[in-house]
């Protein structure tokens, strides 16, 4: 497999990607256009040229090593219930899925697919890269930097959340917890802040999974915080 400058994505997946731009580039492209173009491509961008790069013959092997390897989450370690195959593997739900499917299989269809089973969004994780929230989600670090400021931390099944500071921006700030803005903006969707801590918690009272747009009303107040305050840090 030929080399590329991206280390952070491995050569076989980057080589599906680049043959799927130079079908719109040209197949004289350098190789260096390729990659600036696929160093600036959100995830889920990159998801969708790699599963057309199969052509509709994409298995749930490859759907779950392109995963781990972009999105840092390891679905074999998910185990889930189907109402049809009862206990089973995330590849085998995948596969019953991916055979009615044939060639109409896109890379937003297998992101929804997953959502509804396991309960990862991995359009929404696409859309926060680079916006400086890790988030912890099915006993796993979904997303992590080392110059993050915020932390949202999800307990098992997705019931509860807690948003907390990281030492980051406690560094940078000087804050112990986290700042009023922020704490105005989430205890107004329903969290409560515990100021022994200094995060803001919330568990669902139905005791079934928060929904995606709670889940986005959280992101958001994080997100609209660090716009207005803090994305000098």
């Amino acid at each position: 497999m030929k080399q590329t400058c991206l280390n952070t994505y491995p050569s076989e997946i980057i080589d599906r990607v680049g043959m799927s731009l130079r079908k719109e580039i040209g197949e004289n492209c350098l190789e260096t256009v390729l990659d600036e173009q696929i160093k600036k491509m959100p995830k889920a961008e990159l998801m969708d040229r790699y599963v057309d790069s199969f052509e509709g013959k994409i298995s749930s092997f490859e759907i779950i090593k392109f995963v781990k390897s972009i999105f840092q989450f390891d679905l074999d370690s998910t185990p889930i219930i189907d109402g049809h195959l009862g206990e089973t593997a995330v590849n085998g739900l995948l596969d019953s899925h991916l055979a009615k499917y044939e060639k109409d299989i896109n890379g937003a269809v297998i992101r929804q697919l997953i959502n509804q089973t396991v309960g990862i969004n991995l359009d929404a994780i696409s859309a926060l890269e680079g916006s400086r929230i890790s988030l912890f989600s099915k006993e796993q670090w979904v997303i992590r930097h080392e110059q993050d400021l915020f932390v949202v931390y999800t307990g098992e099944g997705d019931v509860d959340a807690k948003v907390f500071p990281t030492p980051y921006f406690m560094e940078q700030t000087g804050l112990n917890g986290l700042p009023e803005e922020l704490q105005q903006l989430l205890t107004d969707i329903g969290y409560k802040y515990d100021e022994t801590v200094g995060s803001c918690y919330y568990s669902n009272p139905t005791g079934e999974a928060v929904p995606d747009s709670f889940k986005g009303q959280t992101m958001g107040s994080i997100l609209k915080v660090i716009q207005t305050s803090y994305k000098h840090l």
